[in-house]
């Protein structure tokens, strides 16, 4: 009986270990569509400011209801 001690604490370890990489790309892949994303707006940005104008930036006033 002592002998599968070992094995089951090593099966939680594994468990354990693979729902925290698991969560470790999860974050990667959620940073990195972020970063995407900033980097594409970003992009926008400076293509319509090369071009001259002025309302590059979208202003949004609250309504005043």
């Amino acid at each position: 009986m002592s002998g599968n001690a070992p094995r089951d604490d090593d099966e939680g370890d594994r468990r354990v270990t693979n729902i925290v990489i698991g969560v470790f790309i999860v974050a990667i892949i959620g940073i990195g569509i972020w970063l995407v994303n900033a980097l594409l707006e970003q992009r926008r940005m400076d293509d319509c400011a090369a071009q001259g104008r002025r309302n590059c930036a979208p202003v949004t006033l609250p309504s005043s209801q």
